[in-house]
Order: structure tokens, then sequence, then C-alpha cells
């Protein structure tokens, strides 16, 4: 399969597609049914996080972001 691509969606969602291992804060696994996408929450007001339940759409969620490069690690 090929790498895992993070798609952020403009005023929505991150897009998540590939192969998926979602971890919680302890490292416990979310179990995904199989899915190979899924959306996760950008907007902070999804009833379902940490995945999107499309919430953004009535809070009026907006953000645009471009591809950039980071400077190198130090």
């Amino acid at each position: 399969m090929a790498a895992t691509r993070i798609t952020v969606r403009p005023n929505g969602p991150y897009r998540v597609e590939g192969e998926i291992e979602l971890v919680d804060g302890q490292g416990k696994p979310f179990g995904l049914g199989g899915r190979t996408a899924i959306s996760l929450c950008r907007c902070g007001h999804s009833n379902n996080k940490p995945f999107c339940d499309g919430s953004h759409a009535k809070a009026g969620f907006q953000s645009t972001v471009e591809a950039r490069d980071l400077p190198p690690q130090s």
C-alpha cells in the first residue's frame, strides 16, 4: 500500500488516507473497522472527536492552508 496521505481540506477536516493506525494519548488504538480513509476534526466543534462530523460547516469554520516548506530541523 502507498504511504499515508493527509490532506488539509479548505474550511474542513484533515482527510487521512492509506494504512492508518490512530491511537489515543495512552497509546490505545481506535477501532477503525477496516477503514482506509477517515476525516479528523480540525475545527474543534465535532461531537465525535477526533473524527469529523460536519460541524465545521454549521460553526462557520474557515481556514485555508497552502503547502510550504518548513525550515531544516536543528
